[in-house]
């Protein structure tokens, strides 16, 4: 009887751990969201579309809390550091997931082992746009210009180690120049300055590109991804020109921290795919020319392959750009 009791102790206590309960009732308040970049920006755009929706399917609010630096690495690395819980969720991607772990000498996260990944929701191209004036239309017209007068031109990112910048880099070597770079404090600060004339371009994603060149305040010269970009089907890519290895996609994903119980993780995983099928959020992400991501693509196992594959991609073209931040 007494070992009985016991038994029947020790399966009362298991039940009632938080991992347990928490996983069982979650969310019963709101989730923290971190976007690891400026507001304002692309990823942000795309989290406040996502955070929307995802509070509706939740019943609790998402709330975006927007933590800058180092290329996404110091919002990401806080978000390593929380509980396990599912009250925090990062907005991870390919910045903070694959480059940054090639890019910074002492990475403050480990991408692989840090994180419960959780599914992706968007594919995202990059275009190489300049300022409205400047004296080049095609990629052939740019490359001639850069190389020509790369002693006194500029271009702007959301910062080292941002996607805007590796890309940058990448197409730096690929035209053999050395073309002075200028970090911003997020994706927005930099477009205004191109607006304005002050820096030459920006290989920006498209999703904040878009608007703009739409709007005709900036020029648009080639799709820097394997394919041509939603929205700008008539800009050719830099392959079908001749230029190779400048495939800068964004992707972007969640993921929480690791220790996170698998049942939130399927939670969040099954509320990001139902946004992602909602009319007005295909609809939101097609006007930014934004993809999403086929649903086989959109699970946690896809994702937790996915990181160390897109890692193992981009080593070689860091390597070669020699780019190293401290």
């Amino acid at each position: 009887m007494m070992r009985k009791m016991v038994v029947a102790t020790v399966l009362l206590c298991a039940l009632a751990l938080p991992g347990t309960a928490g996983a069982q009732d979650w969310p019963a308040r709101p989730v923290n969201l971190i976007v690891p970049f400026a507001a304002g920006g692309p990823v942000d755009t795309l989290a406040r579309v996502m955070a929307a929706r995802m509070s509706e399917l939740l019943g609790q609010q998402v709330i975006i809390e927007n933590i800058g630096g180092a290329g996404g690495m110091t919002g990401s690395a806080r978000a390593a550091k929380a509980a396990p819980d599912g009250y925090t969720l990062l907005l991870s991607g390919s910045a903070v997931l694959a480059l940054n772990q090639l890019l910074y000498k002492k990475p403050l996260y480990n991408a692989l082992t840090d994180f419960e990944h959780v599914a992706l929701y968007s594919d995202s191209a990059r275009v190489l746009i300049t300022r409205k004036d400047l004296p080049a239309n095609t990629l052939p017209e740019f490359v001639a210009y850069a190389k020509e007068n790369q002693a006194k031109m500029q271009y702007g990112s959301a910062g080292g180690g941002s996607g805007t910048h590796v890309c940058a880099v990448l197409l730096d070597v690929a035209m053999g120049t050395k073309i002075t770079h200028v970090p911003y404090r997020g994706a927005g600060p930099a477009m205004q300055d191109l607006i304005g004339g002050r820096i030459d371009f920006i290989a920006e994603q498209i999703s904040t590109a878009l608007p703009q060149i739409r709007g005709n305040t900036v020029k648009a010269i080639v799709t820097l991804g394997l394919d041509r970009a939603p929205g700008l089907e008539n800009l050719p890519t830099a392959a079908e020109l001749g230029v190779k290895g400048l495939d800068c996609g964004s992707w972007g994903s969640f993921s929480f921290p690791k220790g996170t119980p698998e049942a939130i993780v399927r939670r969040l995983a099954k509320a990001s795919n139902d946004a992602v099928e909602t009319a007005a959020v295909r609809e939101r992400f097609k006007s930014l020319g934004v993809t999403i991501p086929v649903p086989e693509r959109r699970t946690p196992e896809y994702l937790a392959k996915f990181v160390p594959a897109e890692i193992e991609r981009w080593a070689g073209p860091i390597k070669a750009s020699g780019v190293s931040i401290d």
